[in-house]
C-alpha cells in the first residue's frame, strides 16, 4: 500500500473512531438531560440519536471498507467490500440521515406554523429515496448518469431545506437563529460543492464513457456482478477522485448528524404565525 493511500485510510479510520466516541458521548449527554427536556422532547431527540447511530455506523463501515462503486475498486479484499454490501449500508445510512432532517424540519414547521417547512419536511425522505434508486441504477449498470441524477436530487433536497429555513428565520429568537444560520451555511456549502464538483465529475465520467462506447450492464447482470469481490487497488491514481468527497462525507456530514441530536427544543424559540 502506498504511503498516500495509507495516510488517507488512516485518516478515515481515526475520524470514524472519533465519530463513534462522539456519538456515545451524545447518548450519555442526552440521558443526563432527559428530565430537563421533558418526555416529548426527550423522545424526539432519542429518535434523532437512533437515526444518527445508523448514519455514524454506516459511515464508519464505509471508512474501513472504502469502495469505488462503478469501476468496482476497493481497498480490502473481503466480501464486505462488495458493491451489494457497501451500497446497502449506504442506502440505510443515508435514508436515516434524511429522516433526521425531515423530523427536525417537521418539528420546526409545526412550531412556526410554516406551510413551506411542512411541505419540505414531507418531501425530504421521498426525494432521497428517489436519489438512492438512482444510485442503485448507477452502481448496478455502471452508468454514471445514475450518479448525476442522484447528486442532483441531493442538491435539490438541500436547496429546498435551506429555502424553508430562510422562510422560518424571522419567527425565531436569537439563539435559534444561530442554529439555523449554521444549518443554512452548511446547506449552501453542500449545494455549492455538489453543483461545482460532484455533479460535473459524474457528468464528465458519463460523457467519457459514452465517447468510448462503453457497454453498460443490465440490472440483472449488475446484480450478479455487484455480489462479486471488487478489484483491490492501493494506487493513488485509482482513488484520488474519491478522496475529497469521502473525507468530507465521513467527517463533517457525520458531525452534523450527531449535532442534530442536541438541537434545542424548537417550540421554545419560535413565534408561531399564520401558516405560509
Amino acid at each position: 500500500m502506498t504511503l498516500d493511500i495509507l495516510v488517507w485510510w488512516g485518516f478515515l479510520g481515526t475520524v470514524s473512531l472519533f465519530n463513534l466516541l462522539a456519538w456515545a458521548a451524545s447518548a450519555s449527554s442526552l440521558e443526563r438531560r432527559s428530565t430537563a427536556l421533558g418526555p416529548h422532547a426527550h423522545a424526539a431527540r432519542r429518535l434523532q440519536l437512533l437515526l444518527s447511530a445508523a448514519y455514524v455506523g454506516g459511515c464508519a463501515f464505509r471508512s474501513v471498507f472504502p469502495l469505488f462503486d462503478v469501476p468496482r475498486v476497493c481497498l480490502v479484499d473481503t466480501w464486505l467490500s462488495t458493491v451489494i454490501v457497501g451500497r446497502s449500508v449506504a442506502t440505510v445510512a443515508e435514508l436515516c440521515f434524511a429522516a433526521q432532517w425531515a423530523l427536525l424540519m417537521d418539528e420546526l414547521a409545526d412550531a412556526a406554523g410554516s406551510r413551506i417547512g411542512k411541505v419540505t419536511a414531507r418531501a425530504l425522505v421521498p426525494l432521497i429515496a428517489l436519489a438512492e434508486t438512482c444510485a442503485w441504477f448507477a452502481v448496478l449498470t455502471t452508468a454514471n448518469i445514475g450518479h448525476v441524477a442522484e447528486a442532483s436530487i441531493w442538491s435539490l433536497s438541500a436547496a429546498l431545506a435551506v429555502t424553508a429555513l430562510i422562510a422560518i428565520w424571522p419567527r425565531c429568537d436569537a439563539r435559534l437563529r444561530n442554529v439555523l444560520g449554521v444549518w443554512c451555511a452548511a446547506g449552501l456549502a453542500y449545494v455549492a460543492f455538489m453543483a461545482l464538483v460532484d455533479v460535473p465529475m459524474y457528468w464528465s465520467r458519463w460523457l467519457a464513457d459514452e465517447a468510448a462506447g462503453r457497454q453498460y450492464l443490465s440490472l440483472a447482470q449488475g446484480l450478479v456482478d455487484a455480489t462479486q469481490r471488487c478489484v483491490v487497488s492501493h494506487r493513488w491514481a485509482d482513488w484520488h477522485t474519491e478522496v475529497l468527497w469521502m473525507s468530507l462525507y465521513f467527517s463533517a456530514a457525520v458531525w452534523l448528524s450527531i449535532a442534530l441530536v442536541h438541537t434545542p427544543v424548537l417550540a421554545e424559540h419560535v413565534v408561531k404565525a399564520d401558516r405560509r
